[in-house]
């Protein structure tokens, strides 16, 4: 197996046609398929799905997140044989700007509140070009058995294979409304019959948060649902009225919102989890990481339910 062949299946996998992966690559399309051939004949399987959009056959998905590993470290070391970036007003060749290109993917409520520090860092730092990727806490951790990111903020605590794992510290939930919500809605409080009526606030689809909430106060409840799939748009939404929903602290700092109920508060554990390689990159990545995490307070006893 070569470099370029594997380049050559990650960007294809990566943009999902031949024609995007020959204009990342600089390359015609004939020749992206004729390296991704190569390589199918090297390991004697097919390794993607030539369909719109390309997509890895399991032969392809088992290969693909070595040749990433392989691909970053590969990178580095031209990137530091060719030395760092050259001073302002220093010409210093046409690759003197380059950086390690680092995917990493957290949940949509980390990336609006604490994280910003660790990735405004991490641009400042000059050596990685950051990929944020987003997807829900309990989802992160497949994109690093997939190769497409190398590090992840989730909310499990098991280690993928080839990964190393740290606790990062807790986001607390909590039910809130807008007063004006709550004298409306919950005029004798937030009964199991006035939460069957009350509009509940949902981030998406995966989002099981105020669902389990329901499902231990109201169970046969099925209230209206809004589904608003963004983090800042979502707390703006609950200020404004449209329904109730899980806030983590850090997003009702000053406590314009009224909390339900204490009891229904919630934490969610948050790792973060990274390939094991030794790279320069990827430690300067991690360090920014959990230097941003300082803000959240330590663990606690699990909660019974994590968003």
């Amino acid at each position: 197996m070569e470099l370029d062949q594997l380049r050559a299946l990650a960007a294809v996998v990566d943009h999902e046609t031949f024609d995007a992966a020959a204009g990342e690559l600089r390359l015609t399309p004939s020749a992206v398929s004729q390296r991704i051939k190569a390589l199918e004949r090297s390991v004697g399987s097919v390794l993607v799905r030539r369909l719109k959009p390309v997509r890895p056959t399991p032969a392809g998905e088992q290969l693909l997140r070595s040749a990433r590993q392989l691909l970053l470290l590969a990178d580095e070391a031209v990137l530091a044989l060719r030395g760092p970036e050259p001073a302002e007003g220093d010409d210093g060749g046409q690759h003197s700007a380059e950086r390690l290109r680092v995917p990493i993917v957290a949940n949509a409520d980390s990336i609006a509140t604490w994280l910003p520090p660790a990735y405004r860092e991490i641009a400042l730092g000059g050596r990685v070009a950051l990929e944020l990727l987003r997807d829900d806490e309990h989802a992160t951790a497949d994109l690093l058995r997939s190769g497409d990111a190398v590090g992840a903020i989730t909310a499990d605590p098991r280690p993928v294979q080839g990964c190393t794992i740290r606790p990062l510290g807790t986001m607390v939930y909590r039910a809130k409304a807008s007063r004006e919500f709550v004298a409306r809605w919950f005029p004798d409080g937030p009964t199991p019959e006035a939460l069957a009526a009350a509009p509940v606030m949902q981030y998406d689809r995966k989002d099981t948060h105020q669902l389990a909430v329901l499902a231990r106060i109201a169970p046969d409840a099925t209230p209206p649902q809004h589904f608003i799939p963004d983090s800042v748009q979502y707390v703006e939404s609950v200020q404004a009225g449209l329904g109730w929903g899980m806030v983590p602290d850090q997003q009702d700092a000053e406590g314009s919102l009224v909390e339900l109920d204490p009891a229904w508060s919630e934490d969610l554990r948050l790792y973060w989890q990274v390939w094991t390689l030794d790279s320069p990159g990827l430690a300067e990545v991690t360090d920014a990481v959990v230097r941003a995490a300082k803000v959240l307070p330590p663990h606690r006893n699990p909660a019974p339910h994590q968003k």
